[in-house]
């Protein structure tokens, strides 16, 4: 399979012509998306994602390209991710890492933008540990930037590689929409920017999500987009589609959230038993790393009837490969992308 370099594989769809369907130059998080923009992209993932189990796995749309992957922040399987998603597509990819790098002594993210910029790249992951982060550089930059993780702020690609998850796994056909599914989120909704993303994501393709977390890990006022406050996780199950369990982000706590890890997982971590309490076919998810144990048992993450844990990984790659193709189209100069119909976002 050696897709097109100038046909986007959604053409024919119900979506506005040429780069009107998705008229962002960045990513940098699902906030900035119309609905059609996200089925766009995961239409357009669609490609990469049957390419990917192929023996061949290779096409040279971003030959000729270059792509930094500037991880300011650690994250393998992110890393990788995008690492092979360029690569895939052709690109040169190189990976700058933060414990590596000049910001490390002292240099200013300002002046790393700067920096990245006069070494004419054509694409430019970044993941930081700061909110916010991510736009001040696009603002900085010639070039597409794609936000691989900014603070507590957003994931995008996660958002959207999870909903191609569930479209995957309810066998539903490029186009559709997630309308009326039943998506229960439980775990670190304070400091998880995937919470975040899947929250915009999901109610924009008309999913009814619920988050549930002690009070201590819940926002406030996160009412507000659109979702179901839950802190009885027994109660946020009834009736979920999908649960999906997030990371205790100790890392980023400051002080005493929870009592201990085992009254944590007493109260809110995902069993056999408790999953029992959802539909009787309910997917459970996981954006990794797992703490097994705590918020999730082995026999759920690895449950081979209901686990997308590994399926998510897998989708990863087809998302990203998808990013990367879209925001490089006006570079390649793909017909009807020519010239920048939308602000970057």
């Amino acid at each position: 399979m050696q897709p097109s370099n100038t046909t986007p594989v959604s053409q024919g769809r119900e979506y506005p012509a040429g780069g009107l369907a998705f008229p962002h130059r960045d990513l940098t998080g699902i906030g900035q998306l119309a609905r059609h923009e996200i089925l766009y992209l995961l239409d357009e993932a669609e490609q990469w994602f049957a390419l990917n189990r192929q023996s061949q796995k290779r096409a040279g749309l971003l030959s000729g390209l270059t792509i930094i992957n500037a991880f300011f922040e650690n994250s393998t399987r992110t890393l990788l991710s995008f690492e092979i998603a360029g690569k895939r597509l052709g690109a040169d990819v190189v990976n700058m890492h933060a414990a590596t790098s000049s910001v490390k002594k002292g240099e200013t993210l300002i002046d790393t933008a700067i920096t990245l910029n006069a070494m004419r790249a054509d694409a430019i992951v970044i993941r930081h540990a700061s909110s916010g982060a991510v736009r001040l550089i696009a603002g900085k930059v010639d070039c597409p930037v794609l936000n691989a993780g900014d603070g507590q702020h957003e994931h995008p690609t996660q958002g959207l590689l999870d909903a191609l998850s569930i479209r995957h796994a309810l066998h539903l056909p490029p186009g559709s929409d997630l309308n009326g599914l039943n998506v229960t989120i439980c775990g670190d909704i304070l400091h998880s920017r995937v919470a975040r993303s899947n929250i915009l994501s999901l109610t924009a393709l008309g999913a009814n999500v619920r988050v549930c977390a002690p009070p201590a890990l819940m926002p406030a006022e996160i009412e507000a987009m659109g979702v179901s406050v839950f802190h009885d996780f027994d109660a946020a199950l009834k009736g979920a589609n999908v649960v999906m369990m997030l990371r205790l982000q100790q890392e980023r706590m400051q002080g005493q959230f929870i009592p201990s890890p085992r009254e944590y997982r007493h109260l809110y971590g995902l069993t056999l038993d408790r999953l029992a309490r959802a539909e009787p076919d309910a997917l459970v998810m996981h954006p990794g790393p797992m703490n097994r144990g705590i918020e999730i048992d082995s026999q759920v993450a690895d449950h081979p009837a209901r686990s997308l844990i590994t399926h998510q990984v897998e989708c990863g790659v087809a998302i990203r490969m998808a990013c990367l193709d879209v925001l490089t189209r006006r570079t390649r100069g793909v017909p009807g992308w020519a010239a920048l119909t939308g602000e970057a976002a």
